[in-house]
């Protein structure tokens, strides 16, 4: 399949350009692995890789580590800066982030929880409860499940100084690129409304999200329980120039917490 006078990394990325540009490898797809493409050209993995690094290097696919490769779709993981972690919300509102992890635990995975993670049902998965706090403050507890594949890679000291997005993604390669929120109201439990520091049933707004990597592949299921009288969720929308006719509302421009000693409703 490779011809001679072209260097055979050079001919491996024109090839995967080309299933690209064909719309036989589409956007976030992942590419064969690199033994198959060392098997398919005949030629060394080593070869393989620097057809891969060239590509990456032109942003035209993204490598994950423990994944594999993926076709990208010309957007940068860190460039959805509105998905943030609890530290960086922190940080912008002028607070010392910290966490006290309460439990790092294993359970068996409920149906519920199972469809959330794409595990099967009963299988082993990781928990982890964990105190958050600003400037030593209780501001929110959260219970978070991941799969072993990626719980693995955390542990509980780490945790006490890092979020879970800066563990995998810097320390991992593993970005998060993907998140679905639901916001709703819960009274606290009396386990929660204790770490928390406040009065049992206190009405506090629960997150719950999920945070996906490349491939769309689930990495955590997470509830997140914040104080309501630490926080608040402020929306910024803006009407587009030359759009004052638009029937389909104002585009969301920042949806962010906003937290103060003392939150006015």
């Amino acid at each position: 399949m490779l011809q001679a006078g072209k260097s055979l990394h050079a001919q491996i990325s024109d090839w995967i350009l080309n299933q690209i540009d064909q719309g036989k490898l589409k956007p976030d797809q992942k590419l064969p692995s690199e033994n198959e493409l060392a098997s398919k050209f005949d030629v060394s993995r080593v070869t393989v890789r620097r057809a891969l690094q060239t590509l990456e290097g032109d942003s035209i696919i993204y490598r994950c580590q423990g994944l594999g490769s993926f076709v990208s779709d010309h957007r940068s993981p860190q460039s959805l800066i509105r998905l943030t972690d609890f530290s960086e919300d922190m940080k912008k509102a002028g607070l010392n982030a910290s966490s006290r992890v309460v439990a790092f635990t294993h359970e068996p995975a409920s149906q519920a929880l199972a469809e959330k993670l794409e595990v099967k049902t009963g299988q082993m998965v990781y928990r982890i409860d964990r105190l958050r706090l600003g400037d030593n403050d209780p501001i929110a507890f959260d219970i978070t499940w991941l799969p072993f594949k990626y719980g693995q890679l955390l542990d509980s000291e780490l945790l006490a100084e890092k979020t879970i997005y800066e563990i995998l993604e810097l320390d991992y390669q593993i970005p998060i690129i993907r998140g679905s929120y639901r916001i709703s109201a819960e009274n606290a439990p009396e386990e929660v409304s204790d770490l928390l520091n406040i009065p049992p049933y206190t009405a506090l707004m629960l997150i719950k999200r999920a945070s996906y990597t490349i491939g769309n592949k689930p990495v955590y299921y997470q509830k997140r329980f914040y104080r309501s009288d630490k926080v608040v969720y402020e929306m910024l929308l803006e009407r587009e120039d030359g759009d004052m006719n638009a029937v389909d509302g104002m585009p969301l421009r920042e949806f962010s917490p906003i937290f103060t000693k003392s939150v006015e409703f």
